[in-house]
């Protein structure tokens, strides 16, 4: 699937098309809740004990701000030896969950849909390259799809920093770009790097959560936007 470049308007043309930079997690795979397992089996490798709820309410950040969050949550403090190993363990054991991962309804059709009408798009993901890429044959995209992790950034959501950088990585500015994400996480993000957020129900949010961190759209998931992608400025080819 190739990606397109961004059109530039002559000047007097009208705007160029908005670019799309999509969360992975909850957005386009439906890995939410695997991620929330492995949290918790591996707290429970060091004898934590945390409620599921409170696991879900933190997906979306990064691994090291995810532990510095849970510390607060805890009655005990974990040594810094054991909160450093948590961000691969949790790793561990979502591989093992990892082939109940399947793609958000409409994740695939969404994509080829901006392809299609030249519209450029990236991914960018809290999660690290390890874990993130294999979602790229899970979604049948190519090896060099638009892909930003973890790893290529100094800080994860909600810091701007990764949708800065995927903007940044397709060519596009950032003020005409639309951050699709499934988290509060997400859309705060997206409101520091100055982009528009669409939040997604897949994820586990509630509308009215999403629209309080910033979404100026909410939709179900990938096939409930691409339905509605009329509403934000993407038309269909005549």
């Amino acid at each position: 699937m190739a990606i397109a470049e961004p059109d530039v308007p002559a000047p007097g043309d009208r705007p160029p098309r908005p670019a799309f930079l999509f969360d992975l997690d909850g957005t386009l795979i439906d890995s939410v809740y695997q991620h929330v397992i492995a949290w918790r089996e591996a707290l429970e490798q060091v004898d934590v004990s945390l409620a599921i709820w409170k696991l879900h309410r933190r997906i979306g950040m990064s691994g090291g701000l995810f532990v510095n969050a849970l510390q607060r949550e805890l009655e005990s403090d974990l040594d810094a030896d054991t909160l450093a190993r948590l961000p691969a363990m949790h790793a561990e054991a979502y591989a093992r969950h990892y082939p109940s991962v399947r793609p958000l309804p409409g994740a695939t059709e969404l994509l080829g849909a901006l392809t299609a009408r030249r519209v450029p798009w990236a991914i960018a993901t809290s999660g690290a390259e390890q874990s993130a890429r294999p979602s790229l044959d899970l979604l049948r995209l190519p090896p060099d799809a638009p892909l930003v992790t973890r790893d290529l950034v100094r800080y994860a959501k909600p810091d701007p920093d990764l949708f800065l950088t995927a903007a940044e990585r397709i060519g596009v500015d950032i003020r005409d770009s639309f951050v699709v994400g499934d988290s509060v996480w997400d859309l705060m993000a997206a409101r520091r790097a100055r982009a528009l957020g669409i939040g997604l129900l897949s994820g586990g949010y509630g509308r009215e959560e999403l629209l309080y961190a910033g979404a100026f759209r909410v939709y179900e998931d990938p096939a409930d936007l691409l339905e509605h992608l009329d509403e934000v400025g993407v038309r269909r080819p005549l």
